[in-house]
């Protein structure tokens, strides 16, 4: 046997040794008590540092401290005391190759590393902290040692996060202090992962820093980490692959933290139109439901009761609501799930909860997908990502609560008191339907939506069109529009159908002739100062 093959058969009989030393550094010490009481009564040794080690013997467990163990002080207030070769040649160290060197210096192998980092997103997202602070809380000897157990991880098994502890104890209680090749490499990965993300804040947040500390909304390099949450059957379309990521930091009450309580796995369509229904009701404290087809709201009401809701979202637009997606404000019900099942096909229902009742009912329609969200902070700061040739856009989300804050009366006539209040529901759906995007609306429900063309005459036409086909009348309805009118042709259109008030942000510089249409027609027109474009 040539010398690369006994090599090869050396290291693999290393990589399946008991875990016989560990290295115990953390700055979270939740469960750490426990963890090394767990690996003392399998007869690991352990070493520790300052904070971690004063723990671990005021709870009677003994560890040599790594000041102790290398013969060098911690130094600069705890800034140096685990970058050592002591330290990192036990960690690096490949078993049966590198056992000589490691003899000649007086390096022993450390097979299990347990390390967490300083707080710096924490502390760097705190208002209150310093520059200094946030520099002060960058760890560096605490990521070299992720790195290095991480990198060996054929022979060393490293513990990122205190949620590592119990599966490290059970694979040894298990198998006679071994971890197994599986479960360090899953913790390898997590490890890297980890220090991408912590590398990454610190880059967002030093890169955000201009002159004078000041600090840009928007860092000069942007790094972003998301986890896997679940591969999928394909894309848009069954050529493309696709996977479903969460964010590193995750916002309640969104598609991505759902619980699945019944049907097939979800599509990649069927997540984006499940997102784009729940945003559509998140905001509504009243039961509200809105039916999403294709990324856009085809129907959406308020009502005294949550069936009641879906049975005028539904009669909007009948015929697109089919293969929908239907997102709910309140406790979904046993009468409206059957109101659901009774007239449509549907293909996911979101809902904060889902009563035994209405999944009794909906267990009829087993491949009916069911979500139960979260309600959330809807005001909840996010940032928008999409991707174009070459980059990155990012931007705020476009998440500020409507209100008739601001509004302006751009018209001769104002609008009375059941207008506004249709006015302000039209407005709050129409942020939600794509550009260019009209919405015809009355008593807290739509009755026509435009969306998605490419002049704004159009969709009011399309609006008009499909309030039609639905037989529902526009006489004394209003109209929210996205952006401004740039010519009053939409607003002659839409009086023509029925229309009595108009929202719009206004800013075209044919604002007064398009008010003046309105005039002509006795409309009361809104001006909001603010547009909602959806592309």
């Amino acid at each position: 046997m040539d010398e690369q093959a006994l090599d090869a058969t050396a290291e693999n009989r290393c990589a399946n040794s008991p875990v016989k030393r560990a290295l115990i550094s953390v700055w979270d010490k939740t469960g750490v008590v426990e963890f090394c009481r767990g690996l003392r009564a399998l007869g690991v040794t352990l070493l520790s540092t300052g904070g971690t080690a004063r723990m671990l013997a005021e709870n009677g467990l003994e560890a040599t401290e790594v000041s102790d163990y290398t013969g060098f002080p911690e130094i600069m207030d705890g800034r140096v005391k685990t970058l050592h070769p002591r330290i990192h040649g036990g960690l690096l160290a490949r078993r049966g190759r590198d056992d000589e060197q490691m003899a000649a210096h007086g390096i022993a192998p450390i097979d299990l590393v347990a390390v967490n980092l300083y707080p710096f997103e924490e502390v760097a997202g705190n208002p209150e902290r310093r520059r200094e602070d946030a520099l002060e809380a960058i760890d560096v000897g605490g990521v070299c040692m992720l790195r290095a157990a991480a990198k060996n991880h054929d022979f060393v098994t490293v513990a990122s996060d205190p949620g590592d502890y119990r599966p490290i104890l059970e694979a040894m209680q298990r198998d006679g202090g071994r971890t197994g090749a599986d479960l360090r490499l899953s913790l390898a990965q997590k490890a890297f992962a980890r220090t991408a993300r912590y590398d990454g804040a610190i880059a967002n947040y030093l890169s955000s820093l201009g002159e004078e500390g000041r600090h840009h909304a928007f860092p000069r390099y942007l790094t972003l980490q998301f986890a896997k949450l679940a591969d999928l059957r394909y894309g848009e379309n069954p050529h493309q692959a696709a996977a479903l990521y969460g964010s590193e930091r995750p916002v309640a009450g969104t598609v991505a933290g759902a619980e699945q309580l019944q049907g097939k796995q979800l599509s990649y369509n069927n997540i984006m139109d499940s997102d784009a229904a729940w945003q559509c009701v998140n905001r509504f404290t009243e039961p509200a439901c809105a039916i999403v087809k294709h990324a856009n709201p085809c129907g959406m009401a308020v009502a005294p009761q949550l069936a009641e809701a879906y049975r005028l979202a539904y009669e909007t637009d009948p015929v697109a609501a089919f293969g929908g997606v239907i997102a709910c404000s309140r406790h979904l019900d046993q009468a409206t799930a059957r109101a659901i099942l009774e007239r449509q096909f549907v293909e996911v229902i979101a809902a904060p909860s889902v009563g035994q009742d209405a999944l009794g009912v909906l267990r009829d329609k087993e491949n009916v997908r069911v979500l139960a969200m979260q309600r959330s902070d809807a005001d909840a700061p996010q940032l928008e990502l999409r991707r174009v040739g070459g980059g990155l856009l990012v931007q705020d989300a476009d998440c500020i609560l409507a209100t008739r804050k601001g509004w302006q009366t751009a018209s001769k006539r104002r609008p009375d008191e059941h207008e506004l209040q249709d006015l302000l529901f039209a407005w709050r759906v129409v942020r939600h339907v794509k550009s260019n995007a009209i919405v015809m609306a009355r008593d807290g429900r739509t009755l026509g939506i435009g969306a998605g063309q490419m002049s704004r005459i159009d969709s009011v036409r399309l609006a008009v069109s499909k309030a039609s086909a639905a037989g529902l009348k526009l006489q004394g309805a209003v109209m929210a529009s996205d952006a401004f009118f740039p010519f009053p042709d939409g607003v002659e259109e839409a009086a023509a159908a029925g229309i009595r008030a108009v929202i719009q942000p206004g800013g075209s510089r044919r604002d007064d002739e398009v008010a003046a249409a309105a005039d002509a027609r006795d409309m009361a027109m809104i001006f909001t100062g603010m547009r909602h474009l959806s592309h």
